[in-house]
């Protein structure tokens, strides 16, 4: 990157920097594909994960583990989180409403 040399997107998964590669023309499908899959998470908790993603600049990791103790307790108080208990009890896929 700071060579200013250009480089593939092979590369850039190999490196690590990107996560995923797709073909010419498949990135709509794609995006599709990852707009379902985070559509049929929990909402709630993805909203708590990306707080947790953006307090993560925090000094100290025990700043860090202290927000992440008061976040855990909201969480667990949800529907969805009992959703997703029920549905890996009962080896199903989860059916999450966002509450």
């Amino acid at each position: 990157m700071f060579s200013t040399r250009f480089f593939s997107a092979q590369e850039a998964a190999d490196w690590g920097i990107v996560n995923r590669v797709v073909p010419d023309g498949g990135l709509e499908a794609a995006v599709d594909e990852l707009a379902q899959s985070l559509a049929a998470q929990p909402t709630y908790a993805l909203a708590m994960a990306k707080k947790m993603f953006q307090f993560s600049h925090e000094p100290t990791l025990d700043h860090f583990l202290e927000y992440e103790a008061l976040m855990q307790p909201q969480i667990h108080q949800t529907q969805d989180y009992r959703e997703g208990i029920a549905s890996f009890q009962e080896k199903r896929p989860a059916r999450f409403v966002g509450r």
